[in-house]
């Protein structure tokens, strides 16, 4: 399953995309095997009150507490046991509790992924895995990004490439990723805006995004049980001038630290329950969220034609 609201979308971004993790997705070291289907649906809910204004720690009393609500629809597949595609689709809605600012919502954006398991080694009783993914996503419906905070997103098509590596001992295991995300430029629906300078043009210049992380924890059949470090920095923009409304070339930084499990629902063939937690430690120009995801999920096998039951 993938979800690119990053992540895509990307990953922590002032509108609280909710990059929260969920089975068999771009950033872990899993693989879901030949001919098998695992398909996932979550409910999403992210909300703030204090935000960065650059490096200025603060609250604004005419938002109160922002959330967001996302409820998507992921699927994973297995070509062959090192070949999985990906593809995701949410539906997200914005509110604020105070001011004047309308909600918001709409289908966002579309991500599909290839992921591929290029080595895997043992040494030692411990099992490496190096695995590279490849993603795009492009938006499915006319929202505006030029509506910050509330926007449902940033607009931009993106593409990214992301390397995984994955060591497993016993049960246990750590999982290390970087990804670098091009996105592309926006159009606004206004013939000049003003960022450090005056532009008189409705296309804004958009900076690309590393991601890392880290995750670490215990794993068995499909059983998941883990905690993980996830870190954005934006290749450029600028910050929120005092007392204004973000823009969506910001300078978009966020540190967040979480929890997510995995639990198969015993004697049902393949369902199972999704669930993570996560929160903003340290950023620029993004809120400080609480964020957290519940869902289920199923895994289908196809079996060939002829292939005994």
């Amino acid at each position: 399953m993938i979800y690119f609201i990053r992540k895509n979308l990307l990953l922590g971004v002032f509108i609280l995309s909710l990059s929260t993790a969920k089975s068999q997705t771009d950033v872990d070291g899993i693989m879901m095997a030949k001919r098998n289907l695992c398909s996932e649906v979550t409910y999403s809910q992210a909300s703030w009150n204090h935000y960065w204004e650059g490096s200025f720690f603060r609250i604004n009393e005419n938002l109160g507490k922002v959330s967001t609500t996302s409820i998507g629809i992921m699927s994973n597949y297995g070509i062959s046991d090192r070949f999985n595609i990906l593809f995701g689709l949410p539906y997200v809605s914005t509110k604020a509790t105070a001011g004047t600012l309308h909600p918001m919502k709409g289908i966002q954006d579309l991500s599909f992924a290839a992921k591929y398991k290029f080595l895997y080694r043992e040494i030692k009783d411990i099992h490496f895995s190096f695995i590279g993914v490849a993603g795009v996503s492009a938006p499915m419906s006319k929202y505006t990004p030029d509506f910050l905070p509330l926007s449902i997103g940033l607009h931009s098509k993106t593409a990214s490439a992301r390397v995984i590596l994955d060591a497993e001992y016993n049960d246990f295991f750590a999982t290390l990723c970087g990804a670098y995300i091009y996105r592309s430029n926006v159009q606004l629906d206004r013939k000049s805006y003003y960022t450090t300078e005056l532009h008189n043009t409705d296309m804004v210049q958009m900076p690309n995004v590393w991601n890392s992380q880290l995750r670490v924890g215990y794993r068995k059949d499909q059983l998941l049980l883990e905690i993980f470090a996830d870190k954005m920095n934006t290749m450029g923009g600028f910050d929120i001038r005092k007392n204004d409304m973000p823009f969506v070339s910001n300078n978009m930084d966020a540190t967040k630290l979480g929890a997510h499990v995995k639990i198969p629902i015993p004697k049902t063939n393949g369902l199972g329950l999704v669930g993570s937690s996560a929160y903003t430690v340290k950023g620029r120009n993004v809120g400080q969220t609480f964020q957290y995801m519940a869902g289920l999920f199923y895994i289908a096998e196809f079996r060939e034609k002829g292939a005994a039951k």
